[in-house]
């Protein structure tokens, strides 16, 4: 079984955690914690992507195999349809998001939550994050005590140092018989089989014997792309170029202004 490597106190008796991702999928990234943690999982898609075909039974058969349960927000927008609505600012979809995953924190008593981290590299693991910060911290209030917020970056190579972690990161260390169980979940997740391939491809199969989550910090957030535009708007030019979509969605013109409407309906409700 995996082995929490870390300085911060990860599973008290009575811990209830949430995982809360973008795309059917990402729970692979954390394969290994998955099956300790057995976290409640929120999937804000279906995976679809361009292709218009869900790939979220693929990931219901991997929760099972772990030992986790879908949450109340289980694929429920299409890829399509969330970009859209980022598109055009219709902040009020993912506000609500925000205030369902926020009453199931506090019905379910989640008391640690993990997802994908804010990077630059696709808009909606960006929105789910800004999503899920906003949850975090108005179930941190209705609960009346803190919620550690972890990420975990979906773009990042493992890494399997043998280093302490930092003081606000956790490691998961597998052994082997998890890291084979996880190797073969992600082999045989069919949507995702080509991507797999090709991560192992260039990758060491030890590597994925490491996983990372890092304490989310949304100030850093905020500064991120200050300096340089996020890699979904260069990679957005070219597929608006090659006819695959009309328009472009930008971080100052749409996730800016929609990170500014979670916070301000967070301070709203926080009065």
């Amino acid at each position: 079984m995996s082995n929490p490597d870390s300085n911060f106190r990860f599973a008290p008796p009575d811990t209830r955690a949430a995982l809360v991702i973008a795309h059917p999928g990402h729970e692979l990234k954390v394969f290994g914690w998955l099956e300790v943690a057995q976290p409640r999982v929120f999937v804000l898609t279906d995976g679809s992507g361009r292709s218009g075909r869900s790939r979220l039974s693929s990931t219901t058969r991997i929760l099972k195999q772990a030992g986790a349960r879908p949450g109340s927000i289980y694929g429920r927008l299409t890829d399509s349809a969330g970009y859209a609505a980022i598109l055009n600012q219709e902040f009020d979809l993912f506000i609500e998001l925000a205030k369902e995953l926020t009453e199931a924190f506090v019905n379910e008593q989640i008391n640690f939550v993990a997802g994908d981290a804010l990077e630059g590299y696709n808009p909606m693991h960006d929105v789910c994050r800004l999503v899920t910060n906003a949850a975090v911290t108005l179930a941190r209030q209705a609960r009346g005590h803190d919620i550690p917020n972890f990420e975990f970056s979906l773009i990042s190579p493992p890494d399997v140092r043998l280093e302490p972690p930092p003081a606000n990161e956790i490691w998961f260390r597998l052994d082997e018989t998890a890291l084979a169980r996880k190797i073969s979940m992600a082999q045989g997740y069919t949507e995702l089989a080509g991507e797999v391939m090709e991560t192992l491809g260039r990758t060491s199969v030890e590597a994925f014997s490491v996983e990372r989550l890092h304490l989310s910090d949304p100030a850093e957030d905020a500064r991120r792309f200050d300096a340089e535009p996020p890699f979904y708007e260069h990679y957005g030019e070219k597929q608006v170029a090659a006819g695959h979509y009309t328009r472009l969605l930008r971080y100052n013109e749409h996730l800016a202004p929609l990170a500014g409407a979670l916070r301000r309906h967070t301070e709203a409700a926080l009065q």
